[in-house]
């Protein structure tokens, strides 16, 4: 999220591996499930009433990490879809935020806007008063692409291997979600809320594929118009079922914060945005899935194809009404239904016994803190709107002759200079840059403030937290501050939308996710001991018999790997 020059002080001082493995047989479909926000405890919690083929299929037949983690420092969407994508921290991939400031152009940008490939659709542009994610805001452009990436992908690498002819497809109702899954070799396709229609852009497509144009004129979007998000159970069978209307739940357009939530009518200026907001969101990303498989002929040949799916209502939802909430317990009680019928379908039209399926999350998110609070625990939001900045901007006023203007602007987790500022004053830039990062440390929330100078020299203290902040640092992208905020504490106000819960940060509840194999010739295995979501494409490059992507720095596990070739082995703990 981004903050006129005006504010930002207040925000800112506020705050190749070697040779490949040959598999045994080549999988026909490689399915990389990406469910946004979803953190690793979670599938757990709700374990004893899932169904047997969706969330339970998958943690009993296949490798079950049970401690993976992401381990840069901002756990964003499309950092952690690209980690996942890559196998390499954002820091080689170049992904640093959602959004980033470029000091070339003198703007924001959003991470997979490119001017040069508009959308096919017309008319389905970002439009900020339907757009819940404010972040997409910072675009000014419809166009996207993903230049941006700065590696190539597993999906890449499986097109450079195949020559080619693997079928490489993303989909999901975010855009970055689709596009960092698809590479740069593959196809993207995403949700417009503008348009209510799925839509791609030229650097894909001239024109859309006759199937895509059938599905969008069959208006399953607007069915949903007059109806309502219900409870498909009695209350008492919820383990939230008590807690309902809780007063830090987000009444967003008038979609209220107990059940049932009225999508309104389909004409609705917020409509499409709400569908996003419930399990609805899952449901359109699955249809539009069984399309595709279908009409785009996945797994039906000798080749390996490639499908990303990245489910994003879980992420919605948990913005809105936290993760501890009645209405996530239902949306993921729902996604685990997705996934048994989207399961399903895989087996009917490509075989589960010829298809390798990888479930992990871009990110994982944090507790409501008015729900913490309640329980004893130490939280709260960081209100820098609030903070006496004064005393901050007379200190470097006094040391450097220049306060406010200083800083270009705020781009979480950044803080900016103003290089032309700087330059004209004749300043030290890392004197500059110590300074603000001493000053952002005295505010209340703020737990650790680095230059980006002291992380290009290495000088910082190695341990954890510094160590996923230098995994995060990008010289040409990253901004000349980072800051960290403290645990269970985070802004909730973006361009004037309030949310219960935001991620972001490098903390052990935001790195947290599920990493799950599946797949032929993969064990049934419980592992506990820590990996991370940078050694998934490295396992699956592995697995199928691919190089490894260019900037992967992850491990292949090898768990997931024993069993290639010689059968499932009983199920143990290690």
């Amino acid at each position: 999220m981004t903050h006129g020059r005006a504010a930002i002080l207040g925000l800112a001082l506020a705050l190749p591996c070697g040779a490949v493995a040959q598999t045994a047989e080549p999988v026909r479909l490689v399915l990389q499930i990406t469910v946004d926000q979803l953190r690793g405890d979670l599938p757990l919690r709700y374990l004893d009433r899932f169904g047997d083929s969706g969330f339970r299929l998958l943690l009993e037949n296949g490798t079950v990490y049970t401690d993976g983690h992401h381990a840069h420092a901002n756990t964003e969407t499309i950092v952690g879809h690209t980690t996942l994508a890559t196998g390499a921290h954002p820091a080689a991939h170049g992904m640093i935020g959602n959004v980033w400031f470029d000091h070339e152009t003198g703007f924001t940008t959003y991470n997979i806007e490119d001017p040069r490939y508009r959308l096919v659709s017309a008319g389905a542009d970002v439009d900020a008063e339907t757009e819940i994610d404010p972040t997409q805001r910072a675009a000014r452009s419809e166009g996207r692409s993903p230049a941006s990436i700065l590696v190539s992908t597993f999906s890449d690498e499986l097109a450079i291997r195949t020559a080619g002819r693997a079928r490489i497809f993303g989909v999901s109702i975010k855009d970055r979600g689709a596009v960092s899954m698809a590479g740069h070799a593959g196809k993207a396709f995403w949700f417009s809320k503008a348009s209510g229609e799925f839509v791609t852009s030229t650097y894909y497509y001239d024109a859309y594929p006759r199937w895509v144009d059938d599905w969008n004129a069959r208006g399953l979007p607007a069915s949903y118009g007059g109806t309502t998000w219900n409870l498909p159970a009695d209350r008492s069978t919820f383990l939230f079922g008590d807690e309902d209307d809780r007063e830090w739940e987000t009444d967003l357009a008038g979609f209220g914060r107990t059940f049932p939530h009225d999508y309104g009518p389909a004409v609705g200026r917020y409509f499409s945005t709400l569908l996003t907001t419930s399990p609805a969101g899952d449901a359109l990303t699955l249809d539009f899935t069984k399309a595709l498989i279908v009409a785009e002929q996945l797994g039906t040949d000798e080749v390996t194809d490639y499908l990303g799916v990245s489910f994003s209502s879980t992420d919605y939802v948990g913005h809105l009404f936290g993760p501890s909430s009645l209405e996530s317990e239902v949306n993921l009680l729902h996604l685990d239904g997705v996934l048994a019928d989207l399961f399903a379908f895989v087996d009917e039209h490509v075989g589960l016994d010829r298809t390798l399926i990888v479930l992990s999350s871009d990110h994982g998110g944090p507790e409501v803190p008015g729900y913490l609070a309640e329980l004893g625990v130490p939280a709260g939001y960081v209100e820098p709107d609030e903070w006496d900045r004064a005393p901050a901007i007379a200190a470097l006023e006094e040391r450097f002759g220049v306060g406010e203007a200083l800083i270009e602007t705020y781009a979480h987790p950044y803080v900016y200079l103003d290089n032309d500022v700087v330059d004209t004053s004749g300043l030290e830039r890392v004197e500059v840059e110590e300074a603000i990062a001493e000053e952002l440390m005295k505010f209340p929330g703020v737990a650790l403030a680095l230059s980006s100078t002291a992380l290009r020299r290495g000088a910082v203290a190695e341990m954890p937290l510094t160590r996923s902040v230098m995994n995060n640092f990008n010289p040409t992208r990253s901004g000349d501050v980072f800051v960290v905020f403290e645990p269970h504490w985070f802004i909730n106000d973006f361009d004037g939308l309030t949310v219960a819960s935001h991620h972001g940060s490098p903390w052990r509840y935001d790195t947290f996710v599920p990493l799950i194999f599946s797949g032929p010739g993969v064990p049934a295995r419980t592992v506990h001991r820590r990996v991370h979501t940078i050694d998934l494409a490295p396992t699956l490059a592995r697995f199928v018999g691919t190089g490894v992507p260019s900037g992967a720095t992850g491990t292949p596990l090898v768990e997931v790997l024993a069993g290639r070739g010689s059968g499932a082995s009983a199920r143990r703990d290690r």
